[in-house]
């Protein structure tokens, strides 16, 4: 049941493609799928365990165990897929290494935990300890260990092997991912929770370029650029360029109001006007 709603996804020609293209279309199969909303149980457990060696593999060459931790918002979730990854795939050395890696990470002050994740000793005030500098050695054992035991090689020889794998192109994928949409039963709930997300970390000018196009009852589509040289008014002034489902727009701020401007006609479209330091009001 589970093999075949879920299987191993991958955008190649055939399993003959080379290893790096294995690698890469599992994480853009997992990536699509994210990006649809669909969540870890809705995706084949060994697609997200590759995928997360991956994660691994790519942070650990760019800057040792400590870009990894620096990465991983919640390294108790990713150590476990990481773990039953290695452990898959076969890499049993990577496995271990790993394994005393994390551990010994874990074992650190909070000081010494610093200093390793700060990177560069000369760069950093901490006289590096015998735990940082044990870091950095396992750092250049997991160097040293991609010769015999290659992450990338071993990942594609198992995401080959998988049980009900399914080789698809573009499309095929889009409708797989669709198929696996449309069996959701929160699907809203989710989006509403994605799209609350995404304007939580959305920067000021864009809330107020949302919140114009609510008022004006039109979609925004894509904020373009900045124009800090825009002539307002006889005066200079950031204005930022917008596209909507009714065209393209302007949004110029001032103290206690912003306005969505026809940059054609100068016809002001929408008003917000800004409450305190945090809120605004349409108007």
């Amino acid at each position: 049941m589970t093999t075949n709603l879920y299987p191993v996804v991958l955008t190649v020609d055939g399993t003959e493609a080379s290893n790096e293209a294995i690698v890469d279309a599992n994480v853009s199969a997992v990536n699509s799928m994210f990006a649809a909303l669909l969540n870890a149980e809705e995706i084949a457990p060994n697609a997200l365990r590759a995928y997360f060696v991956d994660f691994y593999l790519t942070q650990a060459l760019d800057g040792g165990f400590a870009q990894y931790v620096f990465m991983s918002p919640d390294r108790a979730e990713l150590d476990s897929y990481i773990r039953d990854g290695l452990e898959g795939m076969g890499a049993a050395k990577h496995l271990d290494l790993f394994n005393r890696t994390a551990e010994l990470f874990d074992s650190l002050s909070d000081d010494d935990a610093q200093a390793y994740l700060d990177g560069d000793p000369e760069e950093v005030d901490v006289v590096r300890s015998g735990g940082v500098k044990s870091m950095d050695l396992l750092d250049g054992e997991f160097d040293d260990l991609l010769d015999t035991e290659d992450l990338t090689t071993l990942g594609a020889a198992w995401l080959r092997s998988q049980e009900g794998l399914l080789l698809l192109d573009g499309e095929g994928l889009a409708l797989h991912i669709a198929g696996l949409v449309e069996l959701i039963p929160n699907l809203a709930e989710r989006q509403a929770e994605a799209d609350e997300a995404e304007l939580a970390d959305a920067p000021e000018f864009e809330i107020i370029i949302r919140e114009l196009c609510e008022v004006a009852g039109y979609e925004l589509e894509k904020i373009t650029m900045g124009d800090p040289n825009f002539e307002h008014n006889g005066e200079t002034v950031l204005a930022w360029h917008f596209t909507t489902d009714h065209g393209d727009f302007i949004m110029i701020e001032e103290d206690e109001e912003a306005y969505m401007i026809n940059p054609e006609t100068k016809a002001v479209i929408a008003m917000v006007e800004f409450e305190d330091e945090d809120e605004f009001a349409s108007a």
